[in-house]
């Protein structure tokens, strides 16, 4: 399982790798940028705005070199696949560790699909269905393992009364049906022979971050505070049973003893 930071703030990328010593990865959006201390009060010109992500991005890329660094595409509901395309090809050349992030719609589909072809990696997100999980195995097969993410949104799902860890559950069983006939043996490809990894986000509190390690997601992505309630927590590890089963070893080693 990989640990990646959920933030656009380059001091919070060395906050995080100082408190686990050590960071697989990091995600962005816009929303995630806009939060950057150094946008507060300010507006941008559309160069501007892309200039000052590439400069964030590339100080991640820099403080991570071996994770991986997502950049998200600007797209509303009328941008084409080749709008997205051009925008994650460009995005997709500021660093050397990135997954562009796509949202999973029609031409978000298509521009993975382009992505892929063309050796690009990809994180698709916006993930709210078993549904969509499907089409995006579907429309990025035959890509590499680690050049495809998926991105269930955990707390969304929670904040409108459905459970977004069943969504979790569900892709990962999915997924882990294979896609295909083993070389090796009839059947199914065993536990890990998708090509999709999923990347478990919008992930708000500890529990939400528990959950999805103990369902074996194959990445956590989580904001610095949620990371740090993690690394800081005091698990209770006292137990009556151990206490009598230490009191008993003790017991029958002393016995032998003269």
């Amino acid at each position: 399982m990989k640990i990646f930071l959920d933030s656009g703030d380059v001091e919070e990328t060395k906050q995080a790798i100082a408190l686990l010593g050590f960071l697989d990865g990091q995600t962005t959006n816009p929303t995630l940028i806009a939060k950057n201390p150094a946008t507060a009060g300010k507006k941008f010109t559309k160069e501007e705005i892309f200039s000052f992500y590439r400069s964030i991005v590339e100080q991640i890329s820099a403080l991570i070199p071996n994770g991986s660094v997502s950049i998200e595409v600007y797209a509303d509901k009328s941008t084409t696949a080749d709008e997205m395309f051009k925008q994650g090809k460009e995005m997709f050349s500021w660093i050397p560790n990135a997954h562009i992030k796509y949202s999973i719609t029609k031409a978000g589909l298509e521009a993975a699909q382009k992505s892929i072809a063309e050796g690009m990696k990809v994180n698709m997100t916006l993930c709210f269905t078993q549904e969509q999980a499907a089409a995006v195995y579907a429309a990025t097969l035959g890509a590499k393992k680690g050049a495809v993410f998926i991105s269930p949104f955990v707390g969304r799902l929670d904040d409108i009364g459905e459970n977004g860890m069943d969504l979790v559950r569900n892709i990962l069983e999915m997924y882990r049906q294979g896609d295909g006939p083993s070389p090796r043996r009839s059947g199914l490809r065993p536990r890990g022979g998708g090509h999709v990894e999923v990347l478990t986000a919008s992930v708000r509190n500890l529990s939400h971050f528990l959950k999805a390690k103990s369902l074996g997601s194959d990445i956590i992505t989580a904001p610095l505070k949620v990371l740090r309630q993690w690394a800081e927590q005091d698990f209770d590890i006292n137990h009556e049973l151990t206490d009598v089963g230490i009191e008993r070893f003790s017991a029958d080693w002393n016995n032998l003893i003269k």
